[in-house]
C-alpha cells in the first residue's frame, strides 16, 4: 500500500524560497540544486516517513520530478507556455483553427532542442541522467491547440479528429520512450506512487476526459489506450477528475490496465467491480483537506482503503497540496497508511 505526496509550486516557494522560472526546469546546475534542495526539505520535515531520501545526493534530474505539471509536449506543438515563480508552468491556448500535428516539426522545435542540451550537459558532467518528465495526455494536448473547437470536431471531422489525435500520441509515444531510454522511467513526474513500484508505469494523463462523454472516449480516445495498454506494461491511466467511476465500465474494456489514478470524489466501489486486478491509486483531495480534523482525514482514508477492497491493489497520495498545507495533515495521511499496513500485517 504506497503513499506519497506531491506539493503546488506555492508551497516549495514559501518553505523552501524555490523560484520556478525557466532556469528551474532547463539550467543544468539549477536543475540539480532545486531537487537536491526539494529532496532536503522532505527529509527535514517528513523524513521519519521515508520522503527525501535523496537528500544527500546531487542527481542529474532531467525533469521536476516533484511537481504535477504537464507542459512540454504542448510547447512542442505550438502553444506559449509562461513561467512564475510560485506556480507551475502555464500553457497558454494556441488557439489554432485546427489540429495540423507535424511530430517531425515537434522535434526540431526550440523547447526539444532545449531539452537535449540540457540532457547532454547533464550527461556530460554526471555520467547519466534520472527523472522523467510529465507528458500529459492527447485530449490534453488537443484542447490546449485548438480549444472548445475539439468537441465540434467529434461530430464535423471524426476520421481527421481520429488522424490528428494519432498524431499527438505519436508525438508522445516517441517522447516518452526517448526519456525512457535515458532514464529507466516515464511517469514519476506524473505521480509519484509509480515510483514504488518495480516497473516504471507508463501513466496516460487524462485530466479533461470529464469534458466528454464515454462514447466519444470509446470511439476516439479508446484505441489509444488499447493500443499504449499492450505495448506498455505497467499501463496506467491518471484521472483527477471527480467522476473516474463514470468511466468504470470503460476502463474495463482495457484487459491490461495495471493502474488507474482516482480522482477524489469518485466511487470506489464501482471501480474496483469493474476493474478487479487493477491497482486502485485513491488521490486525496488537496484544496479541502486542512478543513478536516486529524480524525476525520485518518477515517476518510481508512473508507476508502476498505471501499477498494484489495490492501495490495491500493496505494494513497495527495497531489498539489498549496501553502496553506499543514504539517500535520500530511503526517495524519502517512501515520493513517502505516497503521493500515500494520493492521494487514496482524491478518
Amino acid at each position: 500500500m504506497p503513499v506519497d505526496v506531491v506539493f503546488h509550486p506555492s508551497w516549495w516557494h514559501r518553505n523552501a524560497g524555490i523560484t520556478f522560472d525557466e532556469d528551474f526546469f532547463y539550467h543544468p546546475l539549477k536543475r540539480v540544486e532545486s531537487e537536491k534542495l526539494m529532496e532536503q526539505v522532505l527529509y527535514d520535515r517528513f523524513g521519519q516517513f521515508g520522503l527525501g531520501e535523496n537528500h544527500h545526493k546531487d542527481l542529474p534530474v532531467i525533469g521536476a520530478v516533484h511537481l504535477a505539471a504537464g507542459y512540454i509536449i504542448q510547447e512542442m506543438l505550438g502553444c506559449e507556455v509562461v513561467y512564475r515563480d510560485d506556480s507551475p508552468p502555464q500553457v497558454l491556448a494556441a488557439g489554432l483553427e485546427k489540429l495540423d500535428i507535424d511530430p517531425e516539426k515537434a522535434f526540431n522545435s526550440a523547447v526539444f532542442r532545449k531539452l537535449v542540451t540540457l540532457q547532454e550537459k547533464l550527461r556530460s558532467r554526471y555520467g547519466y541522467v534520472t527523472g522523467d518528465i510529465n507528458w500529459g495526455g492527447v485530449l490534453n494536448v488537443a484542447l490546449d491547440l485548438v480549444g472548445e473547437k475539439v468537441f465540434t470536431d467529434f461530430y464535423i471531422e471524426p476520421d481527421e479528429t481520429k488522424k490528428q489525435f494519432n498524431r499527438i500520441a505519436e508525438v508522445i509515444e516517441r517522447f516518452v520512450n526517448g526519456i525512457s531510454s535515458l532514464t529507466g522511467t516515464t511517469s514519476v513526474s506524473v505521480n509519484r506512487n509509480v515510483r514504488h513500484f518495480e516497473k516504471p508505469v507508463y501513466l496516460h494523463s487524462e485530466c479533461t476526459h470529464t469534458m466528454i462523454s464515454t462514447e466519444q472516449y470509446g470511439e476516439f480516445l479508446l484505441p489509444v489506450d488499447l493500443n499504449w495498454s499492450q505495448k506498455y506494461r505497467p499501463f496506467g491511466i491518471h484521472y483527477c477528475g471527480k467522476d473516474p467511476h463514470r468511466y468504470a465500465a470503460s476502463f474495463g474494456k482495457i484487459k491490461n490496465l495495471d493502474f488507474l489514478d482516482v480522482g477524489w470524489g469518485g466511487d470506489i466501489k464501482i471501480l474496483r467491480k469493474h476493474l478487479p486486478h487493477t491497482f486502485l491509486n485513491i488521490r486525496l483531495d488537496p484544496v479541502t483537506l486542512n478543513n478536516y480534523t486529524d480524525k476525520e482525514l485518518s477515517e476518510t482514508i481508512k473508507t476508502l482503503v476498505a471501499d477498494s477492497s484489495n490492501p495490495w491493489l491500493t496505494g494513497v497520495c495527495c497531489i498539489n497540496m498549496d501553502d496553506n498545507t499543514e504539517d500535520g495533515k500530511v503526517e495524519t495521511i502517512f501515520r493513517t497508511v502505516e497503521l493500515l499496513r500494520t493492521q494487514l500485517a496482524k491478518k
